[in-house]
């Protein structure tokens, strides 16, 4: 690739190599994900699959993400800058732990593996490898700490940014550190090894790389992949009307910490103009006494995740499409820059997916065609951390946070809300655990896992429905943190749409009474009861009376939707059996009662 050769108006000088390498970079990320799924430890990284890797540039721009989390990757590049801002003599064989939210990190769950790669003498790039711990130390048995006034009483064991390796050679210092506090120690140790596994993978092939191709080549693709990316991006901001939209939300109340809730407001200036997108924080309150604080990181992220969940896909998400979008925080906010040591424990959640949430629905109110309705945001029975001592395995000790029965994703302009969403921050790129391996895994028991109809959230495009999840324990007790949002502010609807239903979380003993659950709590389960959780359903995108009568019958058939809810909120009238399959819409009926 010629640095002299002109570029094309969209902004590349050879778009073909420029297309193999942008594919060749995906794909090293791609292979430090298979690395970290399949050498990982604890089911919620092997089985959830809640980590996400990147590649930065040497002077911290964001290059490639494939399908890592967006909470997780959209801030790697503030990650690795204070790898480089703390360590003036990076070399080959350096690698790094960090998970300092005061330092670019999302939340202290979320340890991350930086590898400065080398190629001609200079570091050119650095790996990331981000993983969701199933145990980082907190107070209680959770990396979720809601009612952390303060990092102190947070618990966690945060590493600033320290040297991990040197010269390829582990400093133990650092690993015992670790397993000293981890209530998992070999569990944790083992998944720390695997994301430095994935990101010595990535260093491995970015070297061989920059071998094939020169770093001059891989210099100017950097550069033009970036401006490319910058041109895309400014081409969908160009094709928005012009607008200032706000949208006004909250985060449910959490007795005793926040009897009034979160009040959110997000503010966004769309200048097709300037192509660029001003999105506004700082008019929110400032942090609370809880764990339910914003990180910088998380705030940019998460608002960065709703503009992009409205534009065209096909975007690339790196530093280059980033330059268009501007986000303006103050400090100790909570949704801004917290003022050590308030607690980030839970940053990547619940504010976050709120976050996601209205920058979307506001999009929603440039009209037909633009935004997204709400998703769910509960993180009920189905997301809770299980702990205890496995009676099976001579008491051994276990935490692990479930991923089962998800909330249902919004309802958009030309589709319904999709089953395997999870929750807004991680848009759907979460696994669901096995049922069956975690009950080989913990002394766990699941009673039922299903979808409940006529929950989801009505549209000309609809929300995907709501999921039950029960389950007990085995043998011994159970300890199980609840940290569930929309238990009082449900998902809500655009253009006519419908509100997506609220959470619950329940526990139901032998004799049949059922007792509430708070949404935030701590629960004890030892087999005189079982926990049953529901999550949100996503909400709905347009008036409901204007969806296509075959699809409100299809969602009838698949059990999604009620005969009932079909005529009452959908106005579709139908014949014959759900049993034999014979339903049909009475096109003459519909018409009359949609009059």
């Amino acid at each position: 690739m010629n640095r002299a050769a002109a570029k094309s108006s969209d902004g590349l000088r050879d778009p073909v190599l420029a297309a193999v390498l942008a594919n060749r970079f995906d794909g090293i990320v791609r292979e430090m994900t298979n690395t970290l799924l399949r050498s990982a430890r604890s089911a919620l990284i092997n089985t959830g699959r809640d980590f996400s890797c990147a590649i930065t540039t040497a002077d911290n721009r964001l290059l490639a993400v494939a399908e890592g989390l967006p909470v997780h990757t959209f801030g790697s590049h503030i990650q690795t800058a204070s790898m480089t801002r703390l360590h003036s003599d990076l070399a080959r064989g350096d690698a790094f732990l960090h998970n300092d939210p005061y330092l670019g990190n999302t939340h202290p769950a979320d340890q991350t593996v930086l590898v400065p790669v080398f190629a001609d003498g200079r570091h050119i790039f650095t790996a990331c490898a981000k993983a969701h711990q199933a145990d980082i130390g907190n107070s209680i048995p959770s990396t979720y700490h809601f009612g952390a006034k303060d990092v102190y009483e947070e618990g966690s064991v945060i590493f600033p940014c320290v040297r991990l390796e040197r010269r390829y050679q582990m400093i133990d210092d650092v690993v015992r550190t670790g397993m000293r506090r981890i209530r998992v120690p070999e569990q944790w140790r083992g998944d720390l090894l695997a994301a430095l596994g994935a990101a010595r993978t990535a260093e491995r092939r970015l070297e061989e790389l920059c071998r094939r191709y020169s770093t001059e080549v891989i210099d100017t693709f950097i550069e033009d992949w970036l401006d490319y990316s910058e041109t895309r991006m400014m081409q969908a901001i160009r094709a928005l009307p012009k607008a200032v939209l706000s949208a006004d939300g909250a985060h449910d109340p959490v007795q005793p910490f926040l009897p009034d809730g979160v009040p959110l407001h997000v503010s966004l200036d769309v200048d097709p103009d300037q192509a660029r997108i001003v999105v506004d924080l700082r008019d929110n309150i400032d942090c609370v006494d809880a764990g339910l604080n914003e990180s910088e990181a998380c705030a940019i992220n998460n608002v960065t995740t709703g503009i992009f969940n409205c534009l065209d896909p096909t975007i690339p998400r790196n530093s280059g499409s980033f330059r268009r979008i501007e986000v303006l925080l103050r400090d100790n906010c909570v949704v801004g820059r917290p003022r050590f040591p308030k607690s980030c424990s839970m940053a990547t959640t619940n504010v976050g997916d709120r976050l996601v949430n209205l920058v979307q629905r506001a999009f929603a109110s440039l009209g037909e065609g633009y935004g997204l309705a709400e998703g769910g945001v509960s993180l009920g029975a189905g997301a809770a951390v299980i702990s205890g001592e496995d009676y099976r395995r001579g008491g051994r000790p276990y935490v692990n946070q479930l991923l089962i029965g998800g909330n249902g994703g919004p309802g958009g302009p030309s589709c319904d809300g999709w089953l395997t969403y999870g929750i807004p921050v991680v848009a759907g790129l979460t696994y669901g655990d096995s049922i069956e391996l975690d009950e080989l895994r913990f002394p766990i028991l699941f009673a039922t896992v299903r979808l409940m109809p006529g929950t989801a959230g009505a549209g000309r495009y609809r929300g995907a429905p709501a999921m039950e999840t029960s389950y007990g324990v085995r043998g011994g007790r159970m300890i199980v943190v609840i940290i569930s949002d929309g238990q009082y502010n449900a998902p809500r609807g655009v253009l006519g749409g419908g509100d997506g239903c609220l959470a619950t979380t329940h526990l139901v003993y032998t004799n049949a009474v059922e007792q509430r659950v708070a949404n935030f709590d701590i629960v004890l389960l030892d087999g005189t009861a079982v926990l049953r959780g529901r999550t949100n359903s996503g909400a709905g995108y347009g008036d409901p009376r204007t969806r296509d009568p075959r699809a409100v019958r299809d969602d009838v058939l698949e059990g999604w939707e009620t005969p009932e809810r079909a005529r009452e909120v959908y106005g579709v009238c139908l014949t014959g059996s759900i049993d034999d399959e014979s339903l049909a819409v009475d096109i003459e009926a519909t018409t009359h009662l949609r009059r």
